[in-house]
């Protein structure tokens, strides 16, 4: 093995000699190129984006509660809030009929559960009063609150049409083309680091993103095997990866195969969660132990962490560092965004607060208030999907009590960001010395950028993490750096459209909080490099250097996948049988 590297260190060391004694083909190579990424990574993200924009997530109905005048209600989730609030998935107009009376549960073999939840008029099944749940089967009769209501299956030709539309209307956007011109992108950027680098290059650049290329196309080819279609999300995480690569190369390149190494982990992270996701009862089951991890990682980072610039978030063993924090996001949004069961138990709300303020206080007593920050909004996205009213209220109170906090325990490092915001130019030399860089960093840069590894940000501190944006409108341009913006917004608009369609309050929650946690932070990452917002030391999902933020990253990824109901798309939904697809009963 020593001596294939050295073999082919030798190859790339007379490559970088020929460059030496030429310069001018370096320096076209450079000009040329930073035309073409623009256009490479417009042509690769536009079909992902304009089918994950566009997708309309067709209504999925498992059948119909009809109503002694006739009419009959839709049933277009797994998980049902029947009741006399306009926000239940089954309205019933009537006064006899509480806010919200009643659950309606879809099991994974098809059978059905009524629950009530504490109604006034109460809730029958075939004139049996129902003490706290009850299976119902087709033609049984539910009465809430005195109103009755038949359980009535969806008809052989409606669950073919259906089908049909599913098929039709849902069918996600084919990513061959966009994964050649991604691997073309990644060969042309790799050249690019051998060109800059010059007799510094080595051969861990062109092997890293070889591997990665070999990654991608075995990824898309095995799932392909596995009759999986849509690849938008993962066309947009590697995409967005490679430019990872790219600014690691640039600023670190001694860390570059360790990059690649956590983005590995995180597709892995990416695939175990999807799959372990497909069982909705086994997820229900492990609520709890996932609040217990995240606690226990905050908890152990402070008694064995060690601090650096302020905040005490990273543990260390050797040469090998990570950040539970990170972590920590994952194993808390899969227990916030519980099932529906916990709607039912106003017990259960509370301790979700409970969490949330271990998890704060944690994070506080750490100094990481930016990753507390993004804890914060995150509880209160969920809050507010979650909970009814009242709860939503005392959720949000209690969330901004937490704030309240946490700002009170703010130290001096932390309070000397918020002096220099908005002021970073009048002490540029000091306190504002990162974002005055990193902003006349991204002005040079202009709308195609200088060229990987030709920028100067690298080598101030923080630059591929922090201030990885002021790297990508310095090296990569403006366009790129928008449109790795642009990416990040796109997953969310995803997940706020698949809300409608979600098969479980779960997954659909699960997907908003991450994809919210995903925006949220990389709005700290660019408006704090810019001095728009203080600078809180977070990074940007999927493109800063650092294998704790990759991993929670590829974990966030996850649970927006779980959310996609489109025909095959997703590995986290478990195929439809063959049979079904052919229209056969």
């Amino acid at each position: 093995m020593q001596a294939i590297n050295d073999g082919l260190q030798s190859m790339l060391d007379s490559l970088t000699a020929l460059l030496s004694e030429n310069p001018l083909v370096g320096a076209w190579y450079t000009t040329v190129v930073r035309f073409v990424f623009p256009l490479l990574a417009l042509m690769i993200l536009v079909g992902a984006i304009r089918s994950l924009w566009k997708v309309k997530h067709p209504d999925e109905v498992w059948g119909y509660l009809t109503m002694n005048n006739g009419a009959r209600l839709p049933i277009t989730h797994w998980e049902n809030i029947i009741g006399r609030a306009p926000a239940c998935d089954l309205q019933l107009g009537y006064q006899s009929v509480s806010r919200q009376h009643a659950a309606l549960i879809r099991d994974d073999d098809g059978s059905w559960t009524v629950y009530d939840l504490n109604s006034t008029g109460g809730v029958q099944v075939n004139g049996l009063d129902v003490d706290e749940y009850a299976l119902v089967n087709d033609g049984d009769t539910l009465t809430f609150g005195g109103i009755p209501a038949v359980m009535t299956p969806i008809l052989a030709e409606e669950k073919r049409e259906q089908m049909y539309e599913r098929r039709m209307e849902g069918r996600p956007a084919g990513m061959w083309g966009a994964l050649v011109l991604l691997t073309l992108f990644q060969v042309l950027t790799a050249l690019q680091l051998i060109v800059a680098a010059g007799d510094k290059a080595t051969i861990t650049i062109p092997l890293t993103f070889f591997a990665f290329t070999i990654v991608c196309w075995a990824y898309f080819l095995a799932l392909r095997m596995f009759r999986r279609i849509g690849f938008e999300m993962e066309t947009i995480a590697f995409f967005l990866c490679t430019l990872s690569l790219a600014i690691t190369g640039s600023s670190a390149p001694e860390s570059l195969f360790k990059q690649f190494i956590s983005i590995l982990m995180g597709l892995l992270v990416f695939l175990v969660l999807g799959f372990f996701l497909r069982d909705l009862p086994r997820a229900q089951k492990v609520r709890w132990v996932m609040a217990a991890g995240a606690i226990f990682l905050l908890a152990i980072t402070l008694v064995i962490g060690t601090g650096e610039y302020g905040a005490k978030n990273w543990i260390k063993f050797g040469g090998f560092s990570f950040q539970p924090s990170e972590i920590a996001k994952i194993c808390y949004i899969f227990a916030g965004a519980a099932t529906l069961e916990r709607l039912f138990n106003k017990r259960n709300l509370w301790m979700f607060i409970v969490l949330t303020a271990a998890c704060g206080g944690l994070l506080a007593l750490q100094n990481d208030f930016g990753t507390a920050l993004i804890f914060f909004v995150t509880f209160l996205v969920i809050a507010y999907l979650r909970s009814g009213d009242f709860a939503t209220l005392a959720l949000i109170c209690s969330g901004c009590g937490i704030g309240g906090l946490m700002l009170l325990r703010l130290k001096p490092h932390v309070a000397s960001r918020f002096a220099v915001w908005g002021h970073a130019w009048e002490d540029a030399s000091d306190k504002g010395f990162q974002q005055v860089r990193t902003m006349s960093a991204s002005a040079s840069g202009g709308m195609i950028g200088v060229g990987a590894g030709k920028g100067w940000l690298s080598g101030i501190f923080a630059a591929d993490t922090d201030l990885v944006f002021g790297m990508l409108c310095e090296e990569w341009g403006l366009i790129i750096a928008v449109l790795s913006v642009l990416c990040i917004i796109t997953l969310a608009v995803f997940a706020v459209r698949a809300c409608r369609a979600g098969r479980s309050s779960f997954y659909t929650i699960a997907a908003c909080a991450a994809t919210s946690l995903l925006v949220f932070q990389t709005c700290l990452n660019v408006f704090g490099a810019v001095d728009i917002l203080p600078l809180t030391g977070v990074t940007f999902p999927f493109v800063s250097n650092g294998g704790s933020s990759m991993l929670s990253a590829w974990g966030m990824l996850a649970f927006l996948k779980a959310t996609d109901t489109r025909q095959n798309a997703s590995f986290a939904v478990k195929l439809t049988p063959r049979r079904e697809l052919r229209g056969e009963e």
